[in-house]
């Protein structure tokens, strides 16, 4: 005979994926949880990013929950403060804010026997039944280790930790590392820099799109009265997302009209042979994360800005030194050069079964069945995990997906079924097997160096379609899992 029982849940992070676990946990009847941000507010990867320039490369109408339409967008391309206003009101709009614990960093969560005791910095423990690890993918900066940073004598800021205070106008600045940070960033300091030199390592292709398009407002008023035109216009951005998996996932003609697009984008923007050829990339369009812009190549034309390839030496109290011997002299470095991407969850002390720690789970890297559920670690799940589709799929949309599982699984416990959920070694392995055959003809695969590489060589995303991750997450498979007790 079974007895229902209330799961006392842990989730941790205050982003995209918490809010969707929290929000989904709640629809479902569950009420015991508590939400540890260690960040002031709501938003995650959005609360962190403030730099100037800060755009998604993600249509507005599509960036948002399917549970939460926002009909009334500024821009096509949202701005960051909006999207982190976004989430914080759907955050209030369901009542979230009695459950998180802000300024509360996780530092340690151990299993012991059939509970999870959750640490927090200021001491604060925390006893569950699960810990949901929404912990996200764009949250600890890397720094590179540049000789002669610390004597630098002018500001030095990274764009994930952003100082209004720095000043930017009137400035020499140099800016180090592309991708799309790099590009908004550039895009927007040059025209009020004395000067701005952008050094890269390695070129982006950047696609052309118009991102400081404004939605307008006779659009919001309409999607707003008609609620039943906006979920169909979010269908249809649905749509065209699958066209895009499509594109990454498997070699075709769009592949290769996107990828001209591309190469089309630079040569009709950029005129100039020399410095066209520097900004050339050696590997194939979309092999990286696609970075769009508008305005960047219109930046790095103008007087007061340069490109610079070379490597560099060293940072001096007074600019950078390149290998070649030139010295830039410069009164501000920012640093665009992303996230430990694969962090995932620590550097927190994670603990599962029997003493085993995330660092020895995941000695060979990051690693999750179905992006979500760990060996060696019960009733832990994580939302947008090892694998998950951050190159392909709308991230809210995937977030939400696998919120519906985790809560399946917590529903059934509440039933009485089990007292510890825990993933096979053998599902594990098998689904790493799928993973790695199918990233064969991906775009990922075609021969360059990106932050979706782990340590140990494997790409981490999700090389299936929307429905393949949909019925992946759709129900619980009991034979790809220890269940045990009650």
């Amino acid at each position: 005979m079974t007895t229902s029982r209330e799961p006392r849940i842990v989730i941790i992070g205050a982003g995209v994926s918490g809010i969707a676990s929290a929000i989904t946990l709640q629809r479902n009847g569950f009420h015991d949880f508590v939400i540890l941000e260690k960040g002031s507010d709501f938003g995650g990867v959005w609360h962190w990013n403030r730099y100037p320039g800060l755009t998604c490369d993600v249509p507005s109408q599509l960036y948002q929950f399917g549970f939460a339409p926002k009909p009334d967008w500024s821009h096509v391309f949202a701005p960051g403060p909006e999207i982190q206003q976004y989430l914080a009101g759907v955050a209030e709009q369901y009542g979230l804010r009695p459950h998180v614990r802000l300024n509360s960093e996780v530092v340690s969560a151990e299993f012991d026997e059939n509970r999870w005791r959750v640490e927090t910095g200021d001491g604060t423990v925390y006893d569950a039944d699960f810990v949901i690890a929404a912990t996200g993918v764009l949250h600890h900066p890397a720094m590179p280790d540049i000789p002669g940073l610390a004597e630098f004598t002018g500001d030095v800021v990274h764009t994930a930790r952003w100082d209004d205070a720095v000043r930017t106008e009137g400035r020499r600045i140099a800016v180090i590392g592309t991708g799309s940070t790099g590009v908004q960033v550039v895009s927007a300091l040059q025209p009020k820099a004395t000067s701005i030199t952008h050094f890269v390592r390695s070129p982006q292709w950047v696609i052309w799109a118009p991102m400081w398009l404004p939605q307008p407002g006779v659009v919001g008023a309409v999607l707003n009265r008609l609620p039943q035109v906006n979920q169909a216009l979010y269908q249809a951005g649905m749509t065209g997302a699958r066209v895009f998996t499509d594109v990454v996932t498997r070699p075709s003609w769009r592949r290769r009209a996107v990828q001209e697009y591309a190469k089309l984008s630079l040569r009709a923007q950029v005129r100039n042979p020399e410095l066209r050829e520097q900004l050339t990339p050696d590997y194939q369009p979309l092999c990286k994360r696609q970075v769009l812009s508008g305005s960047y190549y219109r930046a790095l034309k103008a007087r007061n800005a340069e490109l610079v390839t070379t490597g560099i030496e060293a940072v001096t109290p007074t600019g950078i030194r390149t290998a070649d011997g030139c010295h830039h002299e410069v009164d501000t470095i920012v640093f665009a050069t992303g996230f430990k991407a694969h962090n995932y969850m620590r550097p927190m002390n994670l603990v599962g079964r029997e003493g085993l720690s995330i660092d020895d789970a995941w000695a060979k890297g990051p690693r999750a069945y179905r992006m979500t559920a760990i060996p060696g670690f019960p009733n832990l799940f994580t939302v947008l995990g090892p694998n998950s589709p951050t190159g392909s799929i709308p991230l809210h949309h995937a977030a939400e997906v696998t919120a519906k599982y985790i809560t399946a699984w917590i529903t059934r416990w509440r039933a009485g079924e089990f007292d510890t959920v825990e993933v096979t070694e053998a599902a594990t392995e098998r689904f790493e097997a799928e993973v790695t055959e199918a990233l064969g003809p991906t775009v990922w695969n075609t021969g360059c160096n990106s932050w979706y590489f782990t340590e140990g060589g494997s790409i981490d995303l999700l090389p299936f379609d929307r429905a393949t991750m949909e019925s992946m997450l759709a129900a619980p498979d009991d034979r790809d899992f220890h269940l045990r007790g009650a």
